[in-house]
């Protein structure tokens, strides 16, 4: 267990103003610092307090001492405080003494939380990453726990619209040869999307949100030429992406926005000779800092009790497939 260490200090002058302006709407720059830098804070008007590791303790009250003085200047942005953390260079703290802060996502189903470590890893790295990939077999909660993520961060303000996004990969059919108009050939590869939004909001406000734009579903090819910003992207079955639909994808990210990569490797539904997209970022980005990666295991299926066995036994028919090599 780390070392943890309180520290107890007062910001003056005691301005109920800038406090607020410190502060962010519902407290939401301090429970930003907090999941960044695995510090708790607590404070009683001006007067804070800090428990955590010695480092990450005394890297917090540097940069709230900071903020309080940037606070009675100019009003104080999510987007100020993290170019602040950047500046802190957090990962470097979040790297060697943080314990990861557990994640509640409040939506309208009730409160949301990591079922198992690697949920809740998965949950935290989300809160304090720009950029996230969630990779691992059905039912492990990739998607699911991605969108409560989206719903919370648009309810409480912090972006400005959901966008999900699928790559339509023809399985069997030709998009062409599928009636109605594209709207209605694409929608049967978004339909797990749908189904999670209505679980977390209600069919009815999805279908409001949808008309107004605030919420938009759409096939990766839509995604070309446009710079997202203030937004919560989700990019799901991301493993039959090609490298170039990928890169096209993770270039479109704009300030203020978050992005989450979900899929699962042993599904890939691409032509035998094209490399994943998905399995191709894992090899290009895992050393680029400020992008998350979390692996999700069989044992992390919360679906019902035979998926995991089916997920394992399909794995352990690979291993044989590929310790025999290829048939004569």
């Amino acid at each position: 267990m780390p070392t943890r260490t309180i520290s107890e200090f007062t910001l003056d002058p005691p301005e109920a103003e800038r406090l607020a302006n410190l502060a962010g709407p519902f407290d939401g720059h301090l429970r930003m610092i907090e999941l960044r830098l695995g510090v708790e804070i607590a404070n009683r008007g001006n007067v804070f307090r800090l428990v955590g590791p010695p480092k990450a303790v005394h890297t917090t009250e540097t940069l709230l001492r900071q903020l309080w003085k940037d606070a009675g200047e100019e009003t104080l942005s999510e987007a100020a405080i993290h170019l602040h953390l950047t500046g802190v260079d957090a990962e470097q703290v979040a790297s060697t003494e943080i314990e990861p802060q557990e994640v509640a996502i409040r939506v309208k189903r009730g409160t949301i939380r990591g079922r198992g470590p690697n949920q809740a890893k998965y949950l935290h790295a989300i809160a304090t990453h720009d950029i996230n990939f969630g990779i691992g077999p059905a039912g492990t909660g990739k998607t699911f726990l991605a969108v409560a993520s989206a719903v919370e961060a648009l309810n409480d303000g912090r972006v400005q619209r959901l966008i999900l996004v699928r790559p339509a990969v023809e399985a069997g059919e030709k998009l062409g040869f599928l009636p109605g108009d594209l709207t209605q050939k694409v929608d049967p590869y978004l339909r797990p999307l749908y189904d999670a939004l209505y679980e977390m909001l209600g069919v009815e406000k999805v279908v409001k949100l949808l008309e107004k734009s605030v919420i938009e579903i759409a096939p990766l090819a839509y995604m070309r030429g446009r710079t997202l910003n203030d937004a919560y992207v989700i990019l799901d079955e991301a493993q039959n992406t090609s490298i170039e639909q990928m890169k096209m994808f993770l270039t479109r990210i704009g300030y203020g926005s978050t992005a989450v990569v979900t899929g699962d490797l042993t599904q890939i539904d691409l032509p035998k000779h094209q490399k994943s997209g998905l399995r191709d970022a894992l090899d290009v980005l895992h050393n680029v800092d400020g992008i998350s990666f979390t692996f999700f295991e069989s044992r992390d299926v919360v679906r019902h009790p035979l998926v995991a066995r089916i997920v394992n036994a399909y794995d352990a028919r690979d291993a044989v497939d590929v310790a025999s090599g290829p048939a004569k």
